[in-house]
Order: C-alpha cells, then structure tokens, then sequence
C-alpha cells in the first residue's frame, strides 16, 4: 500500500523548508569562511602616484586584520577606468577590490561613455583616507603668492599653463576649482601622470600644478618649486608655512582628495561588513596612522552606507563643476 498523499505533501513541505533555511544561512556561511586566500586590491593607477601609495600603505596592516594577504596589482590606464572596468566585472565574493580618489565620482560626467555604471556597478567597502594638495609654480615665474599668480593670470588670459596627472586626475580637479574660485584663464596641459607634470613644471614646460603633498614636498624642499597654497580646510603639519587657499584670498576653495575602497555589486552585505571592520581597525592602528601622517595622508573611516553616500554626494558636486567649467566629455 503507498504512502498516503497528505504524508508525502508534508514530508515535501518540511523539505522545502530545510532547503531553504540551508539556502538563507549562505551568506552566513561565506561570511563565517571569508577569507580563505589572498584579496587583490586593484589599484587603477600607475605605480608611484597616490592612490598606488595609499593602497600599498594599507595593504599589510589590512591584511593581517583580515587574516589573509591583500595584494595590490597595478591596472592603469583611462584615468581609472580600465582597472574599475575589471572590478565591475569581478566576481562579487569579496576577493576583488579595488581602491580609487575622487577619479570615481568625476569620471561619470567626464567621459561620455563608460564601461560600467559607477553608480550601479560597485559596492563600498569604506575609506581609507583624505589627502591634501599643494599649488607649486615654477622658481622663474615672478609671483609670491596666490594673489599676484591670479593677477598674473588675468593680465595674460590663456598663456599660463598648469599641469596634470591627465584629465579627471585629481591635479586637473583641483585646478579647475582654482579657475572657477580665482577667474583665472589658465591652459591645462595633461599628462600620463603627476610624476610627469612635476618634472615639466620644474623645467618651466608649464608654468603651476597642484601636485599631492607628499609628491612636492621633496622638491619644494630642495628649492626646486615654490609652494603657494595648500588646498584643505587647514594647514598642513608637512608644510607648516604655506597658508591655505582661503588664507591666500580664495575663501571658497576648498578641496581635498579621498580615498574609497569599492567592492563589485552583490557582494555579500556580512562579507562586506567584515571587510570594513577589519579595514577600519587597520586604519587604528598607530602605527599605520604615523605612517599615513607622514605621507600627507589623514585616516578617515567610514561604515559601507556612509562611503555610498559620500560618493554619490560627490558625483553631484562634481559634475556640476565640470559643467561650470565648460569641459566637455570626451
């Protein structure tokens, strides 16, 4: 005699149910086993610029919080956007993450079209930290400081040049909000990197740049460039004597470059918590603090939500200065 009907339904009921309790603790379970190899943090920039130091500072200390090693692999090109290109199409299990400035909220309104959506596609992780940048001109150009370089500026529209670690580069950033704050008619010159520009600006190629702190202040120290502002809300302890913008004349400037670890969508919620946890823990530790301080770099944590916000907010604010510039995507 076979087994009743209402039986069977019910022993399929308590089934289903096991299964999908199983299925429910997944994430749970990616969680609780994560990480079991090494994590690659794709850096989208050529070795030697910040966002490559700020990843490799934060690799080892991060690492050991995790448990796991965290490798940085330089995948440069496209102002960033080929190595965010490869984490948009990562697998989202944690073991892919990638590490960006502000390139990330710019990029959107500076290229017209890109291979990922960055408002879609990433998932944060959280930050790493901020870093301030300097305005340096050239030892020829006969200005002492931020007034008599706009005035110069002004006298010569469009024979003063500055320039930069290539479009969208936080160095082009920056300078765009010098002209839009200042009115001054400056020539942007790209290049394939700040290393670059420096290099130029010292030789008088191009006259100004707004290199990252811990990139000038060799030169600016040797006696090579002169140092007229810094770009924060503050002074700078590497550069105790340069006023900011707004001590300068420029009461609304203001700009300072952050640092944002991003993950792909779907990334498990635990597994990215964990992440985080182990990131800001690392960012705590005093040694990495003095470390960071002493490469120009203020630590700054955020929760997963809280770097969402902050990129979006950023991605508004941007282009609505790109639009203000007149730049038009590429």
């Amino acid at each position: 005699m076979g087994i009743p009907f209402a039986i069977l339904a019910k022993r399929a009921g308590i089934a289903i149910a096991a299964m999908a309790a199983t299925l429910a603790a997944v994430p749970s379970l990616a969680a609780d086993s994560f990480p079991n190899r090494p994590v690659r943090l794709i850096v989208p920039f050529a070795p030697g610029g910040s966002v490559d130091i700020a990843g490799r500072l934060i690799t080892e200390a991060w690492g050991k919080q995790l448990g796991q090693p965290i490798v940085a692999d330089n995948r440069a090109g496209a102002s960033g956007n080929i190595g965010m290109d490869q984490l948009a199409k990562a697998r989202p299990d944690g073991y892919t993450l990638a590490i960006n400035n502000v390139a990330l909220a710019v990029n959107p309104s500076l290229f017209a079209k890109l291979p990922f959506d960055t408002a879609k596609d990433f998932a944060s992780v959280g930050t790493m930290g901020t870093s301030q940048h300097v305005l340096v001109v050239n030892n020829a150009l006969p200005v002492k400081n931020v007034k008599e370089l706009v005035a110069m500026a002004k006298a010569q529209p469009g024979k003063l040049s500055f320039g930069s670690a290539g479009s969208g580069s936080t160095f082009h950033m920056a300078a765009e909000l010098f002209k839009t704050e200042s009115g001054a008619d400056i020539l942007h010159v790209p290049y394939k990197g700040g290393g670059p520009a420096l290099v130029d600006t010292i030789a008088g190629q191009v006259q100004m740049s707004f290199p990252v702190l811990s990139a000038a202040l060799p030169h600016v120290q040797a006696g090579k460039l002169r140092a007229l502002a810094v770009t924060g809300p503050k002074r700078s302890p590497l550069m105790p004597d340069v006023p900011t913008m707004a001590e300068a004349g420029l009461p609304n400037y203001a700009f300072e470059t952050w640092f944002i670890v991003s993950a792909p969508t779907g990334t498990p919620k635990d597994v990215l918590a964990k992440l985080n946890q182990t990131l800001n823990a690392a960012l705590a530790q005093p040694e990495l603090k003095a470390r960071l301080l002493k490469e120009g770099f203020e630590p700054l944590t955020m929760s997963p939500a809280q770097a969402d916000a902050m990129l979006r907010k950023e991605m508004v604010r941007w282009a609505a200065q790109i639009k203000q510039a007149g730049i038009t995507p590429e």
